[in-house]
């Protein structure tokens, strides 16, 4: 018999935090078809100004239960509480930028009069929300996530039907009912906790017009082949991401970022460190002090506002981690620090040296707290072992020589290049996603929105002159 509660434990200790319902096939067909009739009738549509305002009164309520928001999302997602009130912040920044993006968003005029055939004629686009968006989320990043990939749908005039990660639905829910505090009519955003039937449902469902997607690759690429005809989709998967260090780099001043690019949430963003590509000259020079920093680092509760490495999110991805980490070093990797299991929830922050080009470490995404270190001779060598993988998200190059920079930026195989900056910079204006595995379409909340609006065109016929 399917479960029809769902436990959310804190990942770090493990204790119960809260049981909500889940949503039966019954009841989420009854919120599609309640979503999909919202859209279809024109008279409920709510216009732009009321959309600015609700958006307005939400970013001042994210502003207030900033404090509530970090403690809970560290609780449930593992992230230090340091690290969710810098998510809870740019949550907020999400939404000034939705607002921004609302007040400049709008069709275009097409030229005409370019041929006989279209003399006397005018023509313009005009933006229309595509339909009813469904939402699936990730856990790292449990409340700016949600504004990601809602807000864009609620500025843009979709209903939206989210469902955030099991494992940390809790913040979801408190983001959804401070939009209700804000005067967003209920029908225009559900969120709900489903099981996968029910996930698979509503994805293939002809009444979705959007989908927007967080997560694993594996499960993105099976919901993108049962969307409906002409259903829309975003999807956004993880990578390997590379970084190459130059020898005119200033290693001192790079370091502490890297490390923070590196151990972040426990290696649990799809952006994180995981291969630097280190050269000769300075690999020792790099290995001592990168050491240094790691081995300081401070691993527990995330509720600790001292604590920089929380949990992983669950003790399963511990024991994998582990595995893997084991694999490398009887593959021929050298581990400089780490490797040990610190508890059944908590892994220390590893750093190895010339893992094998096969193994997992450097093939595939370790969403834990684990960085690669590889040495090099020429950066067209780096470069090559970096795009040996099937990720094409974001990477960096760390050089003073600009002819170095801009052949790195061209070479390398990524969506996003940081020059001088670590690979898990984001600002949530910009674009934002992967290809390949990584990947389909660009987020970024202007990015967002345009995806789901569809262009209306309008083509008028004057009078003879």
């Amino acid at each position: 018999m399917a479960a029809t509660t769902l436990k959310v434990f804190a990942p770090y200790d493990e204790h119960l935090i809260k049981e909500i319902p889940m949503t039966s096939m019954e009841e989420a067909e009854t919120l599609l078809q309640k979503a999909f009739t919202l859209h279809q009738d024109r008279s409920r549509w709510l216009p732009k100004f009321e959309r600015s305002r609700i958006l307005k009164s939400f970013g001042k309520l994210l502003s207030d239960n900033m404090e509530s928001l970090a403690l809970q999302a560290a609780e449930e997602g593992g992230k230090p509480l340091v690290d969710s009130i810098i998510e809870v912040n740019r949550a907020v920044n999400g939404v000034e930028v939705a607002l921004q993006e609302l007040a400049q968003m709008g069709g275009t005029e097409i030229p005409m009069e370019l041929n006989e055939a279209s003399k006397n004629h005018m023509a313009y686009t005009m933006l229309e929300p595509v339909g009813v968006v469904a939402a699936i989320s990730a856990f790292n990043h449990p409340v700016n996530l949600i504004i990601h990939q809602v807000v864009p749908a609620v500025a843009t005039g979709c209903p939206v039907i989210v469902k955030p990660a099991a494992a940390t639905p809790l913040s979801c829910f408190s983001v959804v009912d401070l939009l209700y505090q804000a005067g967003l009519p209920k029908e225009w955003c559900r969120a709900i906790v489903c099981d996968r039937e029910v996930t698979n449902t509503i994805i293939a469902d002809r009444r979705i017009r959007f989908v927007t997607f967080i997560g694993s690759a594996r499960v993105g690429w099976k919901l993108r082949n049962s969307l409906a005809p002409g259903a829309h989709c975003a999807l956004e998967h993880g990578g390997a991401a590379p970084v190459i260090v130059e020898p005119d780099a200033k290693i001192d001043s790079i370091l502490p970022g890297l490390v923070k690019g590196g151990y972040y949430h426990a290696g649990q963003v799809c952006v994180s460190v995981q291969r630097m590509f280190v050269h000769r000259k300075i690999i020792g020079e790099v290995k001592e002090k990168m050491l240094a920093l790691v081995k300081k680092l401070r691993v527990g509760d995330p509720l600790d506002k001292e604590t920089e490495v929380g949990p992983l999110i669950k003790p399963g991805e511990v024991d994998r981690v582990d595995l893997w980490v084991k694999e490398a070093v009887s593959e021929g990797a050298e581990l400089l620090c780490g490797g040990n299991k610190i508890s059944n929830t908590c892994y220390e922050p590893t750093l190895l040296l010339n893992p094998s080009q096969k193994s997992k470490c450097s093939t595939e995404e370790i969403f834990g707290p684990v960085v690669c270190l590889y040495e090099y001779e020429n950066y067209l060598d780096a470069i090559e072992m970096a795009n040996q993988v099937p990720f094409n998200f974001q990477a960096a190059i760390y050089t003073e020589s600009l002819s170095t920079a801009l052949d790195c930026v061209k070479r390398l195989k990524a969506k996003a290049v940081m020059v001088n900056e670590h690979t898990a910079f984001r600002v949530d204006w910009m674009p934002f996603g992967g290809a390949e595995m990584s990947g389909l379409g660009v987020g970024g909340i202007g990015y967002s929105m345009r995806d789901m609006c569809h262009e209306k065109l309008m083509v008028i016929k004057s009078g003879s002159v």
